[in-house]
């Protein structure tokens, strides 16, 4: 692979930090990946625009040179850190990468684009989150006086999967975020995969073992499609709330993607009950604020559980004008224990109205 726009100094360094992790780290980190390509295999939706890939075939960085053991932590961490488009060459095989620090992205970076090329993935070894922009964090640089509302960066990942991300312990921000975790800015997520990523078991409103979502630029939405999140018996994500996804005052649009064996496992809800830590509400996806959306088309929703509210999704617009839709999904067994929305099975809704169902399944 080539690098454009006089790049090529930087490209070399990327690719040449260190030694790669050792070949019983790597065994140890892809143990039970599934190798069906990702998101849900009916679904036909049509994506938009900004659901869509972005076109990597001119990179700014490479990491990697040609071998597996050239793609390294230092590496990716470096290229996250420039920014720009960002893809991988580290052989024809597939290769997992397993981060000693998170990557960082850096606020003065208005497009972030991570390619894995559908052959890489990057670990957080059960020890760290794999991925953190925050654009009010001044460690990050601090580029305007509403870093909760600024359109960049804009970040894409795309063609990954991430695994074994864990935040447990990272209170920063709410906490949250097992292996990605986004303040500001815009995101979208397209043909990856989400396995065995953690975060808090208790909390009453972090969340998100996969990815957590806050201050996007004018609420989101952010896009996830022709994703998966955990997929087979043991590959799902577990955290306080949301075992793939979660918001506060976000809007989200999740088009033909799998989430299957996640779980909320906090105790007590939100507010916490007395006595209780809070938290276990939203299996799959947990969504919480005010004015916000959430889309949900093409997607399948199976065995994911909340031990409070909403198996498959916990949505609460505090003043009652959020709208949920589902279309053309199947959402099935999707245990609430604690409580759900009459006549939705697997959902737990507080919006405008009831949640908006079309050619969908429920049960």
């Amino acid at each position: 692979m080539c690098v454009s726009g006089g790049l090529l100094a930087l490209a070399a360094l990327v690719g040449g930090f260190g030694a790669g992790p050792s070949a019983a780290a790597v065994t140890a980190a892809v143990t039970g990946a599934v190798t069906a390509g990702p998101g849900n295999p009916s679904g036909h939706v049509p994506l938009p625009a900004a659901a869509r890939p972005v076109n990597t075939s001119h990179p700014n960085v490479v990491v990697g040179k040609g071998t597996a053991a050239s793609c390294t932590s230092a590496a990716v961490v470096a290229a996250v850190a420039h920014g720009g488009l960002i893809r991988f060459s580290c052989g024809a095989k597939p290769v997992t990468i397993v981060l000693a620090q998170t990557a960082k992205v850096r606020n003065t970076s208005p497009l972030v684009v991570l390619d894995g090329g559908g052959l890489v993935t990057l670990s957080g070894g059960g020890a760290r989150r794999i991925l953190y922009q925050d654009t009010c964090d001044p460690a990050q640089v601090w580029t305007s006086t509403h870093c909760d509302n600024q359109a960049t960066p804009r970040l894409v990942l795309q063609n990954l999967t991430f695994a074994d991300g864990n935040s447990t312990g990272q209170k920063a921000e709410g906490g949250g975020g097992g292996a990605v975790f986004v303040r500001g800015g815009q995101l979208t997520v397209v043909n990856s995969r989400f396995i065995r990523n953690r975060c808090d078991a208790t909390g009453p409103d972090l969340g998100g073992a996969a990815v957590r979502a806050l201050s996007l630029y004018r609420g989101g939405p952010a896009y996830v499609a022709n994703s998966t999140f955990g997929g087979a018996a043991g590959l799902g994500g577990r955290c306080a709330n949301g075992g793939a996804l979660s918001s506060i005052g976000v809007s989200w649009v999740v088009l033909n993607s799998l989430f299957t064996d996640n779980a909320a496992i906090g105790r007590g809800a939100n507010p916490a009950r007395a006595g209780t830590p809070g938290g276990g509400s939203g299996g799959a996806i947990y969504a919480d604020g005010n004015a916000f959306t959430i889309r949900i088309a093409g997607c399948s929703m199976l065995r994911n559980s909340a031990v409070e509210g909403g198996g498959a999704v916990f949505f609460v617009s505090n003043n009652r004008t959020g709208r949920l839709s589902i279309e053309s999904s199947r959402l099935r067994a999707n245990p609430s224990k604690g409580f759900e929305t009459r006549g939705f099975p697997g959902i737990f809704f507080l919006g405008a109205g009831a949640p908006h169902v079309s050619g969908s399944t429920l049960a």
